[in-house]
């Protein structure tokens, strides 16, 4: 479907969404937007003011005094634990379910808003009686999970800062992070379970720990989640239900200045070393609750279901902050869409009566495919009638999966916001708000309002609408990352370039807008970071993985192909220190280096396809020729000038597929 076409197909939200929703129609819509145009910093104090609870109300709202290291809130004090346990007790909702957690073997735990604070205080206690206080920061390497929230809550409960890694990384990706945030502590699980299968936490934990540089970590703390035999090292691993069983089940909660860090959270660059993000307190705070509201028009019987892991930032905006900051009921989930068959999604709707459901395309592209195969799994033998709004994060939707998730599994009645935000927002950037925004399949539509989203060339001057350029942020906004974690130098390169005067938030996005109806389309990073399946990692990342396999790997390039699964597709161009081999040789290699990178950095970064050449496709200067890489990823007949090449007969090799 060309842009003109899916642009040209509008579904309108019904009267019945429209006359309920928190931002009621289309004039509510232009009038936050202009209100933010006419009085920036007073639409956003009054949200924080409206939204939060402030130990000590804040009277500064913004400061653009050290652009671009800009400060909200600052002179505010909260705290985000009491935000989202304490102030919705105090508000009556105490026998509130707070969270319903589904293992991956099915079994149904709940607890309450007064349970789930007693957990958090006895974990905030147990760190407390470890010496972890305000400032210190503390890994969390755990399976999906009750303790992985409280986890987390309780680490801002005395004002240290969490670090989340998925417990899909490998234990040298874990170390570096460790290292990288100089952690005092590591919380992590004895397992995690996915698909039925017992998958390793602790023994991660161990080997990373064991590769050197972490010597600040002090403590392991375990959540027994299989009760499988682990090793514990004496003197520095406990079981933190033990430790916690003796502790109070109240905690006061450490009030910290609104640029206090709340969280870093690694993602990948175009160079080698991940990025630690830091977000603040008070403003990323502001944007999960906002967002949340507005976005997914959350209300008090909701049972909201947001399918991402806390090692994500859409776990940590949409699980751990966003809907309890608001009191709302959720469901946590461990395992994969597809076990123990292809309709558990479907299932869980219906027994847990969901009524808004957030996933990603990759999710909904398997599902689609499972389906169609198979009646048993379709989400028409499924009772989804409680569903009122369904969600779409971590890449661009296909406008056929898209009108696939509206008939069957919204019933063409439920809203889809198809939103469009990074680890670095903190939350979303543009997405239609479902009262609000008629929805064009594979757009995310328009700005939230308050945000100055646009679309510029390489010298940062505004393109018209209906030619494509460079996504930016015109203007800082309350949850923007503050800083790359011990690196300021490397983040206004990253996010402020001198190309743009370092004025504009620089997303890495190229983006297109509609020439009617002025509706964004992302169309894809300009950057060197591929989004597997919602996950983005840096090519230079995987590149470094095959490089260290050092006895058979010379050099290699690694490339993006879009893939109908995953969405984008990891496809290494590989050049042993051998001639290249072929038939089964070469699989049985491309075996061994996706195992090595799987290792090295975790699964989701193995390469689907592996091809081997004699050498790479360079200039005469020596700069590999990514383009043509990726047009042979891509199967495409390369039409580009290659005049310039040092080595031209090099692009028929690497055109087979062993």
């Amino acid at each position: 479907m060309s842009q003109a076409e899916t642009q040209s197909k509008l579904y309108l939200p019904s009267d019945a969404v429209v006359a309920s929703a928190h931002v009621s129609g289309m004039d509510a819509y232009h009038a936050l937007c202009k209100e933010a145009e006419t009085d920036y910093e007073g639409f956003w104090a009054r949200q924080a003011r409206e939204l939060l609870s402030w130990k000590t109300p804040f009277t500064t709202v913004l400061d653009e005094s050290n652009a671009p290291f800009f400060k909200w809130f600052e002179d505010g004090t909260l705290n985000a634990s009491y935000n989202c346990l304490d102030r919705n007790i105090e508000r009556g909702l105490g026998d509130k379910t707070a969270i319903i957690f589904e293992a991956d073997g099915g079994e149904v735990t709940k607890v309450t808003y007064s349970e789930l604070l007693a957990k958090t205080c006895q974990y905030a206690n147990a760190l407390k009686s470890l010496g972890v206080t305000k400032g210190d920061r503390v890994v969390i390497y755990i399976s999906m999970s009750i303790d992985g929230v409280a986890a987390m809550q309780a680490c801002a409960r005395i004002g240290a800062t969490h670090s989340v890694v998925f417990g899909g990384f490998s234990a040298q990706s874990l170390r570096d992070r460790i290292e990288d945030t100089g952690a005092v502590a590591v919380i992590t699980a004895d397992h995690q379970v996915r698909g039925g299968k017992p998958l390793a936490l602790k023994g991660i934990v161990d080997e990373a720990l064991g590769l050197g540089g972490c010597d600040a970590v002090k403590n392991v703390l375990v959540v027994k989640r299989t009760g499988s035999p682990i090793n514990m090292v004496e003197g520095r691993d406990l079981w933190l239900a033990d430790l916690a069983a003796s502790q109070p089940t109240t905690c006061e909660p450490e009030w910290v200045g609104a640029e206090h860090p709340l969280f870093l959270l690694y993602t990948s660059g175009s160079t080698g070393k991940p990025k630690g993000v830091q977000h603040s307190t008070g403003g990323y705070l502001l944007h999960a609750a906002l967002t949340t509201q507005w976005t997914f028009d959350l209300k008090a019987d909701d049972v909201f279901w947001c399918t991402a892991d806390i090692g994500w930032v859409t776990g940590h905006t949409y699980i751990t902050y966003g809907p309890l900051a608001l009191g709302g009921t959720e469901i946590v989930f461990e395992g994969v869409p597809t076990y123990p068959d292809a309709g558990r999604f479907w299932k869980m709707i219906q027994d847990h009566k969901v009524s808004i459901f957030y996933t990603a395309p990759t999710a909904i592209r398997s599902l689609i495919k499972a389906a169609e195969a198979n009646d048993a799994v379709h989400p028409k033998s499924y009772d989804l009638s409680s569903l009122r709004l369904l969600g779409s994060v971590g890449e661009p939707i296909n406008p056929a999966a898209w009108e696939w998730y509206y008939k069957n599994v919204g019933g063409s009645r439920c809203p889809i916001v198809d939103t469009f935000w990074q680890t670095e927002t903190g939350g979303h950037m543009i997405t239609p708000l479902p009262g609000a925004t008629p929805m064009v399949p594979g757009s995310c539509t328009l700005p939230f309002p308050g945000i100055q989203a646009a679309i510029v060339d390489e010298t940062g001057k505004d393109v018209p609408n209906g030619q494509g350029g460079i996504l930016v942020v015109k203007r800082p906004w309350p949850s923007m990352i503050r800083t790359i974690w011990g690196d300021n130098e490397r983040f206004v390169k990253s996010y402020y370039p001198a190309d743009f005067q370092g004025k504009y938030y620089l997303a890495g996005d190229g983006a297109i807008r509609d020439a009617e109806t002025g509706y964004f389309t992302i169309t894809g990073r300009i950057d060197d970071v591929l989004n597997v399946s919602g996950h983005r990692m840096g090519t230079m990342e995987i590149e470094s993985a095959l490089v260290s396999c050092t006895e058979l790997v010379a050099e290699a390039a690694v490339v993006g192909r879009p893939d109908e699964t995953t969405g984008e597709a990891v496809c290494a161009f590989v050049v042993l220190k051998r001639p290249a081999p072929t038939g089964d040789e070469a699989k049985a290699i491309a075996k061994q280096l996706r195992d090595h990178v799987g290792k090295e950095i975790g699964p989701i970064a193995k390469p689907k396809d592996i091809r081997f050449g004699d050498n790479l496709p360079k200039t005469r200067s020596g700069k590999i020729m990514r383009r043509l890489l990726r047009s042979i990823a891509k199967g495409e007949t390369i039409t580009q000038d290659t005049s310039t090449l040092e080595n031209p007969a090099i692009l028929d090799q690497l055109g087979q597929a062993y």
